[in-house]
C-alpha cells in the first residue's frame, strides 16, 4: 500500500515538517559524499546497540558520539530508495500533525518520537552489532499521532495489483492498523535485526507518538500556531482529489464536486481526479478554465454507467471555491 494524500487539508505551511525533509535530504547528501569512509561514517553517527552494552566497545567512543549518536541517527539513511519511502509518508502525515501542535511543538514532538524509537531498538537489541539509521522511528511516532488525532480522515492508496493501479481511499484507522500490525508481525517473525530493518524501532516510535501526544496535548498554549499564520506562505488545493460520486438506480450519469481555489478559478487549473468505476478507480484529467464561477457544471462524457447499444454516460462536475487558508 502507497499512500498518496490524505482528505484533511492543513490550514497552516508544515514549515517544520519541509525543514525536516530537507534537513535528511542534506545530510543524505552529506552521507553519499563520505566514499570509502561511509561505514565509519555510519558506526560513529549510526545507533549500534553493541557501543553501549560491550564496555570494550564504548571505550572507543567518545562521551559527545554516545550521545549524538541517539539523535544523529534519525538523520541518515540506507539509500535513495530508504530515504524517498520516508520522506514521502513524512510529507503525507506531518502536516497535519505540525498543525495541531504547532510550529515548535512538532519539532521537539519529532524529536522525542525519533529518540524514543532509538532507545526502543537500543534496548530490545542490546548486543546487536548491525548500525539502525532512518527517519522511520521518529515518522512513525508522527503516524501514531496522526491516528489519534483523524481517525476519520481517508487516506487514498495506491495498491499495485497484479500491474494494474487501483486506487481506493482507506480510512485512516484501518490504514494505520495495518501498518502498525504488519510491523508486529515483522517484528515477531525476525530475529534481532534481520535484514537490517528496526522494526522494533518502528513500533516504539508509533507507541511513544500516541503517548507524546496525549502529554503535548495536556500542555497549555502547546498549538501556536495562529500567531505566525499570516507570515506562512498559502496553501493550494490538492492536484488529485477523489471524487464521491453520486448516482440514482436509472441515471447513467454521476455527479460529483470538484474543489478549487479562488486563485484557481480565477487563472484556471488542471487537475486530477480519481473516480470510482466499478471494482477500481479511474484517474482522470480536468481542465478547469479560467473565470470559472460558484457552481460551474464541468461535464466528462463517456465516464459514467453503461447504457443500452454500449454507450457510457457522463460525469458532471460541480465545482465548488474554497479556500483551503481559512
Amino acid at each position: 500500500m502507497i499512500p498518496l494524500r490524505d482528505t484533511i487539508q492543513a490550514k497552516n505551511y508544515p514549515i517544520v515538517n519541509y525543514v525536516i525533509i530537507g534537513f535528511n535530504v542534506a545530510l543524505f547528501l552529506v552521507q553519499k559524499a563520505q566514499g570509502p569512509g561511509l561505514d565509519q561514517f555510519v558506526i560513529i553517527y549510526g545507533l549500534v546497540p553493541v557501543r553501549y552494552s560491550v564496555p570494550e566497545i564504548a571505550v572507543h567512543f567518545t562521551f559527545g558520539q554516545q550521545a549524538l549518536a541517539l539523535v544523529s541517527f534519525m538523520f541518515l539513511h540506507g539509500g535513495f530508495f530508504h530515504l524517498l519511502g520516508n520522506m514521502w509518508s513524512l510529507y503525507i502525515f506531518g502536516d497535519n500533525v505540525e498543525d495541531r501542535l504547532g510550529h515548535l511543538g512538532y519539532l521537539l514532538f519529532y524529536l522525542l518520537c525519533g529518540w524514543a524509537s532509538g532507545l526502543s531498538h537500543l534496548f530490545l537489541n542490546w548486543h546487536s552489532q548491525i548500525p539502525t539509521i532512518g527517519a522511520s522511528g521518529a515518522i512513525a511516532g508522527v503516524m501514531g499521532a496522526y491516528l489519534i488525532l483523524y481517525p476519520r480522515s481517508r487516506i487514498l492508496t495506491l495498491i499495485p495489483l497484479f500491474f494494474i493501479p487501483l486506487f481506493v481511499e482507506i480510512p485512516a484507522l484501518v490504514f494505520l492498523g495495518i501498518w502498525f500490525l504488519l510491523q508486529f508481525m515483522s517484528a515477531a517473525a525476525s530475529h534481532a535485526q534481520a535484514g537490517g530493518i528496526a522494526w522494533w524501532a518502528h513500533i516504539g516510535g508509533f507507541v511513544f507518538g500516541i503517548i507524546f501526544l496525549k502529554i503535548f496535548l495536556k500542555i497549555p498554549g502547546i498549538s501556536r500556531t495562529d500567531q505566525v499564520r499570516p507570515a506562512t506562505p498559502k496553501r493550494k488545493a490538492p492536484r488529485l482529489q477523489p471524487i464521491r460520486t453520486i448516482q440514482s438506480k436509472n441515471d447513467p450519469h454521476l455527479y460529483g464536486t470538484i474543489r478549487i481555489t479562488p486563485r484557481e478559478a480565477e487563472v484556471g487549473t488542471r487537475k486530477l481526479v480519481n473516480v470510482p468505476s466499478g471494482f477500481r478507480n479511474r484517474v482522470l484529467r480536468v481542465t478547469v478554465a479560467p473565470g470559472v464561477k460558484e457552481g460551474t457544471i464541468l461535464r466528462l462524457t463517456g465516464v459514467g454507467r453503461p447504457m443500452n447499444g454500449g454507450k457510457r454516460g457522463d460525469l458532471f462536475l460541480k465545482v465548488s471555491i474554497y479556500d483551503w487558508n481559512k
